[in-house]
């Protein structure tokens, strides 16, 4: 008997709940601490230096988080 885990439908994708939440709390940390970082007297930087964290929290979760599940082909006949 095979151990399956509970997955979510997001947009169309099964994920894991654990490794959305994980991927969430990188993204906020990313994006609202490049925004931190940006000048505070320039609103244009904010928006880059966060937008620069979103693509750095992206990179993360996708090295960190690894698919869960195995796709097979199989020719039918």
């Amino acid at each position: 008997m095979m151990n399956y885990k509970p997955l979510i439908e997001i947009w169309g994708d099964s994920v894991n709940p654990k490794s959305l939440v994980k991927a969430i709390i990188a993204a906020v940390i990313f994006t609202l601490g490049a925004h931190l970082l940006a000048p505070s007297e320039n609103e244009t930087m904010g928006l880059f230096f966060g937008l620069a964290g979103a693509v750095i929290s992206f990179a993360v979760a996708s090295f960190f988080i690894k698919p869960k599940r195995n796709v097979e082909e199989r020719d039918e006949q």
